[in-house]
């Protein structure tokens, strides 16, 4: 069950923070967060109409339920200020002072764009510009946290649906993807993306990149580290941004979204080389 795979990437945290201690702090933290997203999610889940198959026709942005949302938005920012990072915190604290209209305000924001939003989250220091309806970076992640559940939920009910070629933003929400996945097929591997609000994942290309369109193959490469073997980085030189994907072939147990977030000397080599990541992570790497 999709419930199952809450607890697949809090277990699998647990262990790379062992595994790899330079990305422990942040492993801890996700954990948490995790957490709390299953929370949500069974929440969700419960106040659902019972299995509604949603069209895939429809925008999964068009089901935002602010009556069902609203009321689980302030224990959220509370049970998140405990163990976050000092700014987040203070961001959360701040944010559940403000009352309900900044809560819409913060939510709608990242529903409508979740993709510039999470960019946006990268800081995480709060806003003091004079545009008081601007939402800070902090409370863009905080946002990005307590959607994430309600999005992979409303993904769970869609019915499947054909795409239409290779979409290069998720085709339920158009989030940007946050990881790419390599399962075995055949003599060689096939490759799918992970969508960075919703989680669904869709077949892609292996040579195309998701950024640009580049599809000629000697402007497209891939490198990886000996001491992390099943994560690689594949870059573009058109356009100079780059996505990591996880080969299931090398390691079966290893859960994409979270291995992406415990190889971070990988994104740091990649940057020093001018590569920009085509989309951040909630660690803003």
């Amino acid at each position: 069950m999709i419930r199952d795979e809450w607890n697949r990437r809090i277990r699998r945290a647990t262990e790379l923070s062992s595994s790899y201690p330079f990305a422990a702090e942040g492993l801890n933290f996700y954990a948490r967060v995790a957490s709390i997203q299953r929370s949500l999610y069974e929440d969700f889940l419960k106040a659902s109409a019972p299995s509604r198959n949603v069209s895939g026709t429809q925008s999964l942005r068009e089901e935002l339920d602010l009556f069902v949302l609203l009321p689980k938005f302030p224990a959220f920012l509370r049970a998140v200020g405990q163990f976050a990072p000092a700014p987040l915190a203070e961001s959360a604290g701040v944010l559940a002072k403000d009352g309900s209209e900044a809560w819409q305000r913060a939510i709608r924001d990242f529903w409508q764009n979740p993709a510039e939003s999470a960019e946006e989250a990268k800081s995480g220091e709060r806003d003091h510009s004079d545009d008081s309806s601007k939402i800070s970076p902090s409370e863009n992640l905080l946002s990005w946290i307590f959607l994430q559940p309600y999005a992979e939920h409303l993904a769970a009910r869609r019915a499947p649906s054909s795409l239409n070629g290779t979409p290069s933003t998720c085709p339920l929400c158009g989030g940007k993807p946050i990881v790419g996945v390599l399962r075995g097929e055949g003599d060689g591997a096939k490759k799918s993306l992970i969508c960075m609000l919703c989680a669904h994942e869709w077949t892609f290309r292996r040579i195309y990149c998701p950024s640009c369109g580049e599809e000629r193959e000697p402007q497209m490469a891939y490198y990886s580290a000996s001491e992390i073997p099943h994560v690689r980085v594949d870059v573009c030189d058109t356009c100079h941004t780059y996505l990591k994907s996880v080969d299931l072939t090398k390691t079966g147990l290893a859960v994409p979204v979270v291995d992406e977030l415990a190889t971070i000397p990988l994104d740091l080599w990649v940057r020093e080389h001018g590569y920009e990541k085509l989309q951040t992570n909630m660690l803003g790497m």
